[in-house]
C-alpha cells in the first residue's frame, strides 16, 4: 500500500547584509535585507553605544516586496525616525532612547577606534521596545573618522595644545587649523576626518585651564598665530598652503585673524555657522563680553542669535570684510538660533561687493538648518547641553534645525567644503575668483 508523504518546505532565515561593514563616517552604505516573506512589514533599528555610555537609536518602516526583498537604496521608510528614500537615514536620525539624559549630543571622543553601528531587523512595525524583542537578524558596522594608515600626534610646544593628524603616505601636505566652537576644549574627529582625505590637520585645544590658565577661561590672539606658526613650520605640512576651518566661535576667529593678523596668512578659510560681529580692538575673546545676558525660549532653552542683532553699521564692531586677502566659503543654516548667521552672511556680502572683493565670497544657505552643522551622518542636535566657560554652568541651548533638512545640508556641505579646500590648497599660485561649487 502505497503511503502519501507531505512536501514541507522550509524557508530560509532573513539575512540583513551591509555594505561596506567597514569605512569612514562621511562614507554611504547600503542595507538589504533577503529571503522575507512577500509583502511582510519590517522595522530597521540601528544601535550605538556612544563614547559618554549613552545608547541611541534610529529605526525606519518597510514592506518587503514580491521577492522577499528590502533595499534602503531603492525602498522608502513608512515611517520612524525618519521617512521617504533615505539610505543613510539609519544614522543622521538617531536619537537617545527613551529615558536617557537629557541634553545629549552625540561626539565621537576616542577618534582611535569605530564607531560601532548594531542594524536588526524586526517584524512589523515597531516604535519601541526593541530590547524586549528578538530580531530576525542583526549586523555590526563600523565607521571611522581615521582612514587606515592616518597618524594622530599629540601636540604640547610652543604653547600650543591640540591634535594634529596627518594623512598616510610620506607628505608633505596641505594643512588645516581646526577651531570649534565656544565651548572649548579639544575636538578631534573633524580634524581625523579632513586628514582622512589628505589634509594635515591640527585640532587646537583652547579655552581650557590647560591652555588658558586658572585665571582665565579664554585665550589671547597671539595662541592662534603660534598655533598657525607651529603648523607652517611642521616638516610635513606645505607652509604656503593652510586654510583655516572654524565652526561658531572657531569662524570668527578666522575671519578676524584672517583680516587682521600679520602672521596667520591662510590660503583660504571655511566658516560654519558664523559672524563677522566682533570688537575690532582688543581680544578675540571679547566676543563672549555679553553672553551672559542670554534669552530664553517657552521651553527655556538658551537663545544667543539675537545677542548680536541687528548687525552694527560701527565698522569698529565687526570685522572689515572689504579687506579679506583670501577665499571664504560660508556655510549658513537658515534656522540657526545660537548666531545670526542669515543676517551676518548677507552683510559680509555687502561689505564685499562694496570692497570689490566678492569674488572672494562662496556662500552655502540652507533652509531648515541649525547651528550644529556637522560632518555628513552626524545626528541632528536641536538642543543640547552647554557649558559655560567662565561660570562652568551648564545651561540648555536651542541650537535650531530640523532633523531631514540639517542633515541633507550636513552632506551636501561637506562634500563641497571638501571640493572648495582642494581647489584651494593644491592649486600653486594664489586664488582670486570665485569657486563654482
Amino acid at each position: 500500500m502505497s503511503r502519501k508523504v507531505d512536501r514541507v518546505i522550509i524557508s530560509p532565515s532573513p539575512l540583513l547584509l551591509i555594505h561596506p561593514s567597514r569605512g569612514l563616517i562621511d562614507e554611504k552604505f547600503s542595507v538589504i535585507v533577503q529571503h522575507l516573506p512577500p509583502f511582510i512589514e519590517i522595522t530597521l533599528h540601528a544601535l550605538i553605544h556612544s563614547d559618554d555610555g549613552d545608547l541611541w537609536e534610529a529605526f525606519g518602516h518597510y514592506v518587503s516586496d514580491a521577492t522577499g526583498l528590502v533595499n534602503v537604496d531603492s525602498n522608502a521608510s513608512l515611517g520612524g525616525t525618519y521617512d521617504g528614500l533615505e539610505p543613510m537615514g539609519l544614522l543622521w536620525s538617531m536619537r537617545p532612547v527613551p529615558g536617557s539624559r537629557l541634553g545629549l549630543r552625540l561626539r565621537k571622543k576616542e577618534v582611535n577606534t569605530p564607531v560601532v553601528v548594531t542594524i536588526s531587523v524586526y517584524r512589523g512595525h515597531m516604535g519601541q521596545g526593541f530590547n524586549e524583542q528578538t530580531a530576525l537578524a542583526s549586523v555590526v558596522a563600523e565607521r571611522w573618522y581615521m582612514a587606515p594608515g592616518v597618524r594622530r600626534l599629540d601636540i604640547t610646544e610652543a604653547g600650543v595644545t591640540g591634535t594634529l593628524f596627518l594623512p598616510s603616505g610620506p607628505g608633505p601636505f596641505p594643512a588645516l587649523l581646526d577651531l570649534w566652537g565656544g565651548g572649548g576644549g579639544l575636538v578631534e574627529y573633524r580634524s581625523a576626518l579632513l586628514a582622512s582625505h589628505g589634509f594635515a590637520s591640527l585640532a587646537l585645544e583652547y579655552m581650557t585651564p590647560r591652555t588658558s590658565g586658572d585665571s582665565t577661561s579664554h585665550v589671547g590672539n597671539e595662541y592662534f598665530e603660534a598655533a598657525f606658526t607651529l603648523l607652517k613650520q611642521h616638516p610635513q605640512v606645505c607652509g604656503d598652503r593652510i586654510a583655516i576651518v572654524g565652526l561658531s566661535f572657531g569662524a570668527s576667529v578666522a575671519l578676524g585673524m584672517a583680516v587682521y593678523s600679520t602672521v596667520i596668512q591662510p590660503r583660504c578659510l571655511v566658516c560654519v555657522s558664523c559672524s563677522h560681529v566682533q570688537p575690532v580692538k582688543g581680544s578675540l575673546s571679547d566676543v563672549f563680553a555679553d553672553i551672559s545676558k542670554y534669552v530664553h525660549n517657552i521651553e527655556n532653552r538658551v537663545i544667543w542669535r539675537d545677542l548680536l542683532l541687528p548687525i552694527p553699521t560701527d565698522p569698529t564692531k565687526k570685522v572689515d570684510m572689504g579687506k579679506l586677502p583670501c577665499p571664504v566659503l560660508l556655510i549658513v543654516g537658515e534656522d540657526d538660533q545660537n548666531w545670526p548667521a542669515t543676517e551676518s552672511a548677507e552683510d559680509m556680502k555687502q561689505m564685499m561687493e562694496k570692497a570689490g572683493n566678492s569674488h572672494l565670497l562662496t556662500t552655502l544657505s540652507y533652509p531648515g538648518t541649525g547651528h550644529l552643522i556637522e560632518p555628513p551622518y552626524s545626528p541632528h542636535v536641536r538642543v543640547s547641553n552647554f557649558m559655560m566657560t567662565q561660570t562652568r554652568q551648564k545651561i540648555l541651548v536651542l541650537w535650531g534645525g530640523d532633523t531631514a533638512p540639517h542633515s541633507h545640508a550636513q552632506e551636501d556641505s561637506w562634500k563641497k567644503t571638501i571640493t572648495f579646500l582642494e581647489e584651494h590648497l593644491y592649486r600653486t599660485t594664489s586664488v582670486t575668483s570665485q569657486s563654482q561649487l
